[in-house]
Formats: structure tokens, sequence, C-alpha cells
């Protein structure tokens, strides 16, 4: 299994991707603002629902299941 895929269906990669995803929403709306901020927000939406909802939108790109339990178990 790719290492990267194997770090962001742990409980840490869980984390940073939440984290990623808040922070690119704040900047997005309080450090660009604008219509590039509301980009920079929803494309921060992304990691932070991903993170969330333990799904791994790239995994998939390596071969993986979807699902972050998925990937955890095997």
């Amino acid at each position: 299994m790719n290492p990267l895929v194997s770090f962001m269906a742990s409980v840490g990669g869980r984390v940073a991707r939440v984290v990623v995803g808040i922070a690119l929403i704040v900047w997005g709306i309080w450090g660009l603002g604008g219509a590039i901020g509301v980009i920079v927000a929803i494309v921060g939406a992304v990691p932070l629902l991903a993170g969330a909802f333990d799904v791994c939108v790239f995994a998939p790109l390596f071969g993986n299941p979807f699902q972050g339990k998925d990937i955890r178990a095997g």
C-alpha cells in the first residue's frame, strides 16, 4: 500500500486534513476575501469533509478503496 494513502487513512491523517481544511477556509474568507477567497474556502471544504467523513479522495488513484475504514482493514 502507498505510504501516503496509509497516512491519510490514519487518525493523524484525518486530523491533518481537518486542520488544513479549516485553515484554508479561514484564510479564504478572512485572509483573501472576494471571489478568490470564496474559491479557496470551497477548496478547503474538500479536505475538511474528507477528514470528517473518513474518506480519502486520492486513494482510488492508487488502487485503494475510497473509505478510510476499508483502507485500514487491508
